[in-house]
């Protein structure tokens, strides 16, 4: 299975990943090319040669009109990082609302350092979707990443995601950073992504209204669940961009599996350490769950079960708070026919989830159905790894799922795009299905 690996014992950053993703590459100068040409208002990426403590890699370095951001931004450790501001209002830009232009974010990267220009998410939708030569499946990478960004910024800050107002986490060089981190992932297609547990540093990051402790309050809630750890490192190793990159892409976090390594990139940070400062990918094949005739372990993961027996809620209520524990995050939310105290028929309602999601879906049980109790089962469940890829064809773009381990793979169209098909073409789902065969 073709794998990829990062070696987060430095943390990680946006510019970081990309160059450690770019030096997997065939042509990383010809990808770099690319990168250039997509659009993002007066950017430009240059890779250039970097040496921390003996080891050659590469360093992604980002321009804005030919001005490279300084240290404090975030793409750099030791991060001095804005909060999230409801009421600042994103600057409308000539070529839509929601997005300030290249000149405005300019301006305010050249003066002082909490002075930073405010976007919402919906100026961002507004540049990758409008404005960035990028296929359809690449914006909605990027768009996902930010989500994840304004979900952890807007938990910290107790406001609505609607609200939050990014500083440079919203500036054009933090999109070129996701931008570029999501394109070479598609460019490279691993089955599986896996990581380290991740170093986050230690001691304090300034941000705009004080000192804060490392992991900043952004980072440590994008990294729930997560393996984390500190060490003797002062400083901000893993930036909110780079673990909400990590966020969307990781399959799981431990140590390295056996691995026939086919590339070995080395992303550089630009601070000096007593430690190589980078970001380590490694691309390369692992067992698919099968070798000579016999099934070989596959991974595992721990998983709860939260059950409530209920027996005084109609359908659409159960289904109404069904509803919210999927979009609260829940692997799976399903009901069982029992029988209750009383001779009364009852239903089960279960809830499957991974152990730190416990407490917020407990919490949604009780506020949405009439249960007094609710119990908890730990499990451990084989698992596929999984992943969605778009194919193109005559009927235009349809995603499909495809899943593999323990010896099989699976493959299946996803069920969405297959009806718009059959629909806009007035023939059945199983005509469909045969076309794209």
């Amino acid at each position: 299975m073709r794998t990829l690996y990062f070696d987060c014992s430095m943390g990680a950053a946006g510019d970081m990943l990309t160059a450690a993703l770019l030096e997997l590459l065939p042509d990383p100068a010809g990808f770099v090319d690319r990168l250039n040409a997509l659009g993002i208002p007066g950017v430009e990426f240059r890779a250039e040669p970097s040496t921390k403590c003996g080891i050659r890699g590469t360093h992604m370095t980002v321009t804005v009109h030919g001005v490279e951001e300084d240290d404090h931004l975030h793409h750099h450790h030791e991060a001095d990082r804005d909060a999230p501001h409801p009421s600042a209002a994103p600057t409308p830009s000539p070529e839509g609302e929601g997005f300030g232009s290249a000149h405005e974010l300019h301006h305010h990267h050249e003066h002082h350092h909490h002075d930073h220009h405010h976007t919402g998410l919906h100026g961002i939708e507004h540049l990758v979707r409008d404005h960035l030569a990028l296929p359809e499946e690449v914006k909605a990478d990027v768009l996902a990443v930010y989500g994840l960004l304004a979900e952890a910024e807007s938990k910290v800050h107790g406001v609505p995601v609607e609200e939050i107002h990014f500083h440079e986490v919203g500036s054009l060089d933090a999109v070129a950073d996701v931008t570029a981190v999501c394109l070479l992932m598609r460019e490279l297609a691993p089955a599986r992504v896996l990581a380290s547990p991740v170093h986050v540093g230690c001691g304090q990051v300034r941000c705009a209204h004080g000192l804060m402790p490392v992991p900043a309050p952004a980072t440590a809630e994008l990294l729930r669940g997560v393996p984390i750890y500190g060490g003797a490192i002062q400083g901000e190793l893993c930036t909110p961009t780079g673990a909400a990159l990590l966020k969307y892409y990781v399959n799981s976090f431990g140590p390295m599996p056996a691995l026939r390594t086919e590339a070995v990139g080395y992303g550089m940070g630009k601070k000096d350490f007593p430690a190589a400062n980078c970001v380590r990918a490694l691309l390369g094949e692992t067992e698919d769950g099968s070798a000579g005739g016999r099934t070989m372990r596959a991974p595992t993961e721990e998983v709860l079960e939260l059950r409530c027996n209920l027996d005084d809620m109609s359908a659409e209520d159960l289904a109404f708070a069904a509803q919210r524990l999927l979009e609260a995050g829940a692997l799976d939310v399903w009901t069982q026919a029992i029988g209750m105290k009383k001779g009364r028929p009852g239903i089960m309602l279960c809830v499957l989830c991974k152990p730190e999601q416990q407490e917020d879906l407990t919490a949604l049980l009780f506020r949405h159905t009439t249960t007094l109790g609710v119990r908890s089962c730990a499990c451990r469940r084989g698992v596929l790894d999984r992943r969605v890829e778009t194919v193109e064809t005559e009927y235009g773009p349809v995603r499909r799922k495809i899943a593999s381990g323990w010896g099989v793979t699976k493959k299946k169209y996803e069920y969405e795009d297959l009806a718009k098909i059959a629909a806009e073409r007035g023939v059945s789902l199983e005509t469909v299905r045969e076309w794209l065969k």
